[in-house]
């Protein structure tokens, strides 16, 4: 279900500039509406205790892999924060990341980071929740750091003085967020005099008027065992599990908490607003207040979205029609007294959004006077009920759901949504559709585009302050994390596949898995456009991809779609493939896939539409500050005339036929280009059977094409900004590229050394640095991404900007000590610690695994690479790291690309 939360993201983000880079209809989902996707709890398999002194336990036993989630969620939110410190909550759960009893800051780090680096946290209206996955033979130490924060958080001032700039960060970089700002907007509106009008983000100024012994008064009041619920899932003993959760969490004492604050709705009043936004197109959208999760309406409410969403909708209608770019029906802002469902419209950059609007809205109140289609109410529950299945090949998505039904929606488990659904009628949804789908209780908007001005060179801010500090100094951990952690070990191969490869060169990849009666298949061609593409053909991939939601040569759009309703399966075509199905509609559903990715509809009348709305995007796009700071990092990176240089615009899209896209695909669709990966509950000779009945016949014709980018020299330094009118952070970039690739064997040391510098919070150095020092960032990453001929090395993060040049500074310091200095014993272990346990953890869900497998496979390693990798890991030294950074990694040739406000 959507959630509105703010996240203490302790993970890599994307980049700046990734958003650029995924197409329209991606980049539209701009909520997560997922619609009660719940798993079907097993009794057998659930553990439950209350403990003397009021925490609640749930330990659900999931043997998909030898991980275990732990996710520890407090009854309380956005909606308890005193009045005029909307972000108190928020800000306790940083200050959990600061120290707790017997657990200093670093400390704290440093577990977390040799545990593997997947430890979150967030805070939603009425909870919040710290989650934990690691490799299920660590779960005693992440119980007893668990069990630490709940004896007690330090909350000093020394250290809320060095998060509040953190925090602020975090609110800088949401405020130059079009969708954050339309939700904040929204919910003041749709929720006034009610604590849903505030998120529970918080501003500058309230964290400016925070003490650490405010922090330590809301504690105090309400992280206490009986506002508690503790939720286990994962590969574990539950009785012996339970006994060590009594013995470390038994004796914390409990306390009364205060009363929760009433929510009391007063009617929405109709409201009709506008927003500038960074976004290359429109986006408008009609929003209602629906029910909540406390309502016996909210089941109905859910189905009711899925129906409105339907690709065999009338809303979704309006994009094969040439209306809109994208179209949608979805439910956000879940909270137990209400929630918001919305209608949303994407249209071209400059577009009147009255009309379209108008047009989604009687649709709307149409299906809400007139009733919904039978056929389409049918299909949304066996989507939701099949949907239940797959939530089971995820342990942490199975913990992520436990938590949510019992600490966010009351609930006994999941089960209750799930049964719920089922009960739900036509009549039900008709009901609530024509009680809340109306006029008076609905609030319109629009994101409008605010262009960008072009890049302009600028100062690097290289080398403008020479900062000097010692490596970050060795933690000494507590006794009961020492024993476990200061082992190191390369994990077992965990990955039993096997691999064949078919007559027409497909090649086919499967992973048994019987953990839920479901199948999952992922597949990729090889395709680069930028190799493929016809001179002046610039943009034809992208109106393939488009098209291949127009149905098959032998079914139309909507044929096609009702065969996937029938079969409850989510199936994608293109360059990169894929369907779900339950094991009993696993060859019907690659029936589906197979019909769809090599036999495409292509009709004449939908390119005419998809060919106008991509040109539309385009024209959009190109102005958009995302667009144009991808752009200038492309043109600081690369030499003249390289392929990644050329560039979609209306007038390479103007000259393009459908018979030039029929074309692409006969030449760059093949068999022997092509990976598919299936994982589920089928043997290999089953899937075998299964794809090679579907795609056997499938053959290649001509030379195989060439889709690997040539080699190219290192880039010189430069630097640009991009304006964006929106944005009150600067977004910065600094990347250059390496003279290595995937397979030079100093792909191995860059990659260790980064785990030095960042991935593991304030353990590692630019966090340390940046972050808990100086307060500078929110987020700091570093990454290096290496293809067969290509490797580049990338630092990004986001400030204010008075401090950009602060903090290139620090990073370059850091840096220059990675090349200089051996890294210290500690930092080593703990990078290798890091390394090492995070490589099981892939294995944490099914999809999780048949992704590592394609993509190892499609670049051309072998399949047990992690393991091969760990190996190699365990046996580097320091002097290898820094020859490595000394070899590659530069202080001179780093492109910088802020976008954002000029830094200062």
């Amino acid at each position: 279900m959507a959630r509105t939360c703010q996240t203490e993201n302790v993970e890599s983000n994307e980049s700046a500039t990734g958003e650029i880079e995924l197409k329209f209809k991606a980049l539209l989902f701009l909520f997560t509406a997922s619609a009660l996707s719940c798993y079907a709890a097993d009794p057998g398999n659930v553990t439950r205790a209350t403990l003397s002194n009021g925490l609640q336990v749930v330990i659900v036993r999931n043997a998909l892999a030898p991980v275990v989630t732990v996710e520890l969620n407090f009854k309380v939110g956005g909606d308890e924060t005193p009045p005029g410190f909307p972000g108190s909550a928020h800000a306790e759960e940083h200050m959990a990341f600061r120290g707790c009893t017997g657990m200093t800051a670093d400390q704290t780090a440093a577990i977390y980071a040799q545990l593997g680096g997947r430890n979150n946290a967030d805070t939603q209206q009425n909870i919040t929740q710290y989650f934990n996955t690691v490799p299920a033979a660590d779960l005693d130490v992440v119980l007893q750091a668990q069990a630490s924060c709940l004896r007690g958080v330090d909350d000093s001032e020394a250290e809320w003085a060095h998060e509040r700039g953190a925090i602020e960060q975090e609110v800088s970089r949401d405020l130059s967020n079009p969708t954050y700002k339309f939700i904040d907007r929204l919910n003041v509106d749709m929720f006034a005099g009610t604590p849903y009008a505030h998120d529970p983000l918080g501003t500058r100024a309230s964290f400016d008027a925070t003490t650490g012994a405010m922090l330590h008064d809301f504690y105090k009041q309400w992280y206490t065992p009986g506002n508690a619920i503790l939720v286990i899932v994962g590969d574990v003993e539950p009785v012996a599990t339970l006994a060590k959760i009594k013995q470390l969490y038994e004796d914390i004492p409990n306390h009364p908490i205060p009363e929760h604050p009433a929510v009391n709705l007063a009617p929405v009043k109709p409201e009709t607003f506008t927003l500038d936004s960074n976004l290359p197109y429109v986006v408008a959208f009609v929003a209602y207040r629906m029910p909540g999760t406390d309502s016996p309406d909210y089941a109905a409410s859910q189905i009711l979205a899925d129906v409105l969403s339907s690709q065999r909708g009338d809303i979704y209608g309006m994009v094969p029609a040439g209306k809109a770019l994208y179209a949608t029906f979805g439910i956000a802002e879940t909270y137990p007294k209400a929630s918001v469902g919305y209608g949303e419209l994407a249209l071209p950059a400059g577009a009147d959004a009255t009309g379209p609007v108008n047009e989604m809205r009687q649709i709307i109140e149409g299906y809400a006077q007139k009733g919904l289609p039978q056929d389409l109410f049918d299909a949304a529950k066996r989507s939701e009920i099949a949907s239940a299945e797959f939530e089971r090949n995820s342990i942490p998505s199975l913990a992520s759901l436990w938590s949510e039904a019992l600490a966010a929606e009351g609930r006994n488990s999941p089960d209750d949504d799930i049964q719920a659904v089922r009960g739900v009628t036509l009549a039900d949804v008709n009901r609530v559709a024509k009680q809340y789908l109306v006029a008076a209780n609905s609030i319109t908007a629009t994101l409008k585009p605010s262009p960008s001005g072009e890049a302009v060179a600028a100062k690097g801010f290289g080398g403008g302050e020479k900062v000097t500090s010692d490596p970050t100094k060795p933690v000494v951990l507590p006794a009961w994390a020492a024993a476990s952690l200061s082992q190191l070990k390369v994990p077992a191969d965990y990955v039993v596949a096997s691999d064949t490869t078919l007559p027409n060169g497909l090649r086919l990849i499967v992973k048994s898995d019987s953990t839920t009666p479901t199948v999952t298949v992922v597949g990729a061609v090889k395709n680069n456009s930028d190799l493929q593409t016809p001179k002046g053909q610039e943009g034809v991939s992208d109106i393939l991809d488009e098209l291949y939601s127009y149905g098959t040569q032998t079914l139309d759009r909507l044929a096609f779609q009702k065969a996937l309703d029938d079969i409850a399966a989510n199936e994608n075509a293109g360059y990169d493939f894929s369907v779900q199905v339950l094991k009993e509609n696993f060859s019907r559903g690659v029936e589906l896939l197979a019909d769809n990715e090599l036999h495409p509809a292509l009709p004449a009348e939908a390119f005419t539409v998809v060919k106008g709305q991509t040109t539309q995007f385009v024209a959009g796009n190109l102005k958009s500050p995302g667009y144009r700071t991808s752009r200038a990092l492309d043109l600081g990176l690369l030499p003249a005339g390289d392929p990644v240089l050329r560039e979609v615009t209306p007038a390479t899209l103007e000259p393009i036929t459908l018979e030039n896209v029929k074309q692409y695909h006969a030449a760059t669709v093949r068999p022997d280009l092509t990976t598919i990966v299936v994982i589920g509950d089928v043997t290999p000779d089953e899937a075998k059977a299964v794809i090679t009945k579907w795609f056997g016949a499938w053959k290649a014709e001509g030379p195989k094409p060439d889709t690997t980018l040539p080699a190219i020299p290192v880039n010189k330094a430069s630097a640009a900004n991009v304006p964006d009118p929106q944005a009150v952070q600067d977004s910065v970039t600094l990347a250059q590229q390496l003279k290595l690739n995937r397979f030079d064997p100093d792909y191995y040391p860059i990659q260790l050394g980064n785990h030095v510098l960042g991935g593991g919070f304030y353990a590692t150095r630019l966090y340390h640095d940046l972050r808990q020092v100086a307060g500078y960032v929110y987020n700091v990453d570093v990454g290096m991404e290496a293809s067969k001929t290509r490797a580049s090395y990338t630092v990004t993060y986001g400030c204010d900007p008075q401090n950009v040049s602060k903090a290139r500074a620090l990073i370059e310091r850091d840096l220059d000590q990675m090349r200089t200095q051996d890294v210290t014993p500690d930092e080593l272990h703990l990078a290798k610690a890091l390394l090492l346990r995070a490589i099981p953890l892939g294995e944490s869900s099914e999809e999780g695994v048949a992704q590592g497998l394609l993509r190892r496979a499609v670049v051309g390693l072998p399949l047990d690479e992690p393991i091969l990798a760990a190996k190699k890991y365990y046996e580097l030294n320091a002097d290898q790291v820094k020859a490595a950074f000394a070899r590659h990694v530069g202080l001179d040739n780093f492109v910088q690309v802020v976008r954002g406000p000029a830094p200062q």
